[in-house]
Formats: structure tokens, sequence, C-alpha cells
């Protein structure tokens, strides 16, 4: 539904969209699903292979009531299947998609909690996870230059996966029979990579001659900016829902990926040997990438065909099979200015289209008293051609076209219990 879902979500996707919505979830849910996509973005007609995300995604919601208050517990999470954690540097010039190509390769998890009030009101928030990398590697020992099999080198790798948090809060409220608004902030984080190398000891070239090597390297990987969406669903006529939602973006905030490194060599050279070595490497000077605020239009809308006969679920009177067919669309303006300069930024406006369905079986057997639900969707975003004229002859990448194309789709199955 182009995932215009902040007022209309309740079950384990509510965690990211809409804390508040999981208090809506009438019994303990549990969910499974699997995502993949395959993104075609060029330059100049030539792929950038920028990475095809694919994981696993689920979660868990456990309504309740707590002095006769109507509250819910949710966990989401979203795992990569190729690695946990991606490493990457790129000088500022490099070209690169920025938004899309780590976006989707980091392992998330939030946790919720939600409570609802005088019936018609929704709040909830939580914190989320997300997963980012610091190493540093050591050599140390003698470098024997004429016999280097007969060198004695130690070395030493450390890496740690920590955390990052971020906070969320939502609110849900009812407007009689007709839907709900839904208000939802998110906070922004940034991913610090951080890398160190350390290279102590002695090279042997007919002199014996030691040296200390250390270099220091930090870059920000990954980048979500802070966000606050206002959604609303209309649910008034049976069995349709419209959705919209409009969320601000703000990418102002955004920190160049630029790594910064540090360099610096000791050597104790032999007198009267009449070498000069090479100073210490001169900081980066970052361009700040200037990116701009967005508003980002959502629409949703789903229809549910029933058949078969009635079931009471949940005190509510059901098919016993339902087919919900759904449709979304978004447009995000991209935040990018044009990168006439030194920077390349590459990036496009997104027009994303969506569809979906699911079966889902009311009662499906004496075992289970809610509903078993497998979901599947397909989604395509097109990214229209932009050129981009840089300001000097002879710069580095010189002008270029980009544009693309991006697939995706996913499947799942939940069970409400």
């Amino acid at each position: 539904m182009g995932s215009a879902v902040a007022a209309d979500s309740t079950d384990f996707s509510a965690n990211y969209y809409n804390p508040a919505g999981i208090v809506g979830s009438r019994n303990v849910s549990l969910s499974l699903a699997y995502f993949g996509a395959d993104n075609q973005l060029t330059m100049n007609g030539k792929d950038n292979n920028v990475l095809d995300p694919h994981g696993l995604l689920g979660g868990l919601v456990v309504p309740g009531k707590l002095f006769g208050i109507p509250f819910a517990f949710g966990i989401a999470t979203y795992i990569p299947d190729d690695g946990l954690s991606r490493i990457k540097a790129l000088r500022q010039e490099t070209p690169r998609w920025e938004l899309y190509n780590d976006r989707a390769s980091i392992v998330f998890i939030a946790a919720n909690l939600a409570v609802r009030v005088f019936d018609i009101v929704e709040i909830g928030g939580g914190v989320a996870f997300l997963a980012t990398t610091r190493g540093e590697f050591g050599i140390r020992g003698e470098a024997i230059l004429a016999r280097p099999y007969e060198s004695k080198l130690e070395h030493e790798v450390n890496a740690d996966l920590t955390s990052l948090r971020y906070p969320q809060v939502g609110a849900r409220v009812k407007v009689k029979d007709l839907g709900f608004v839904g208000l939802v902030y998110r906070g922004e984080t940034k991913l610090e990579l951080s890398i160190g190398a350390r290279l102590q000891g002695t090279v042997n070239a007919g002199l014996s001659v030691p040296l200390t090597y250390l270099l220091e390297s930090k870059t920000f990987d990954g980048f979500l900016p802070q966000q606050v969406a206002l959604g609303l669903t209309f649910q008034k006529i049976r069995n349709l829902k419209v959705n919209f939602d409009l969320t601000w973006v703000n990418w102002s905030r955004y920190v160049s990926p630029t790594a910064q490194t540090s360099t610096s060599l000791d050597v104790v050279l032999p007198p009267g040997l009449g070498i000069e070595l090479p100073g210490d490497t001169k900081p980066t000077k970052v361009i700040p990438p200037q990116f701009e605020d967005r508003f980002v239009p959502r629409v949703g809308i789903e229809y549910t065909f029933g058949f078969g006969r009635r079931k009471k679920v949940y005190g509510e009177e059901k098919p016993a099979v339902q087919i919900p067919l759904r449709a979304g669309y978004v447009y995000e303006q991209t935040p990018v200015p044009d990168q006439n300069g030194v920077t390349n930024f590459v990036d496009s406006d997104r027009h994303t289209f969506s569809v979906g369905s699911a079966l889902v079986l009311n009662q499906p057997f004496s075992a289970l008293r809610g509903t078993l639900h497998l979901d599947a969707y397909f989604q395509a975003s097109v990214l229209p051609e932009r050129r981009v004229l840089k300001a000097n002859a002879a710069d580095f990448t010189s002008d270029y076209v980009a544009q693309g194309t991006m697939l995706g789709g996913g499947v799942g199955v939940g069970v409400d219990f």
C-alpha cells in the first residue's frame, strides 16, 4: 500500500510505521516474511552494481490489559541474509548512489510499548536499534625483503558489531466510524564506521630499520534522517480502506560519508643514508552535502473480498476466507542538489508503484481460533533520467546521465492466535 499505513498498521509492522498501532491488535500475533530487491541503477548506461538487498523480516505483538487499560508490547526485526554489516569508505569525488547502497543491508530491531486511553486514543513508543561496525588490525615483527617467506610477522584483527539506538513515538486517534488519524516521529541516527591499523616492527634490507605506521579512518556508513509522518485512513465503506500519508524527512542534516583519514609514519633511518621520507597525510577537506528537506506523499488502497460461511473471530463476524487486494504509490523528490562540483552523490526523483494481496483464513481449524494469513507484494520504482553537467571540464568524473529502476517483492506468513 505504498507504506501509507501510519494510521492503519496494527500488526508487527507497526513497530516501524507507528508504534501506537500495536495496541490495535486484538490478540497475540506472530509474523515471518522474506524480502528481496533487484536494483538496476546506471550512469551513462553502465550499471553501478548497487547492492541488491534481501533478508528476513519478522515480529511479534502481544496485547493485554493492566488495571483495565489495554496495552500491547511489540518487537520487529530485519536481518539481511548476506552478512550482518558492510564496510565501505569512499573518496568524496567517487560517484555513489548514496541513498540506496547500504540502507537495506543493516540489522534492524525495534521494541515498543503502546496503550489505549479514552477508547479512541492510542499512544506508543520505543527504541529502534541499528548495527554498525568498528574494527582494527595490527601487524608486528620483522619483514625480510630478500627472503620474504622467512619473515617473522604476527597479525591481529578485531571487529565489533555494535548497536546504535534512536527513539520513535506515535499516536492514533479514532475519528468516529470514519477511520483513524496517525502521527509518528522517528529520530535521527548516524552509523559511524571506524577502522584503525598499527604496523610496528623492523624491515630487514641488509640493514635493520625500525618503523611504526599508524592509520585511522572514520566515516559515516549510513545516515537515517529524523522524520515526522501524518497518516489518514478512511474505513467508512465496508471492506474498503483508503490511506494517505505525508512524511517530512529532515535530509538537510545529512552528514557527508567522506572518510576522514590520518596516518603517521615513524622510521629510524641509519645515519648518512640520504633518504627523505614523506610527511603525514593532510586531512581531507569535506564539502558539505547540502541536501534539502523533503515532503514525501504516499497513497494506498485496499479492498477485501469475502467467501464462505461466516465465522466469529474476536467477537466479529467474518467470512471463512478473505482476499484483500492492495495497491499504492509513492513520490520521493530527490534531496540531492545538482552535483556540478567535486562531489558525486548520484540520485534522481523516485516514483514507486506497489501491488499486493493476501489469503486470510479465519479459524481454519479447531486448534486455531484466530486467523492464518499468507501475504505477497511486488513494487517497482522508476528513477527518471537526471543529467549532471560539471562546472569544470577537467572534473574527475565529467558529465553524466543517471537513471534506473528498482524492483522488489516479498512473501510472508502470519498467525493471530
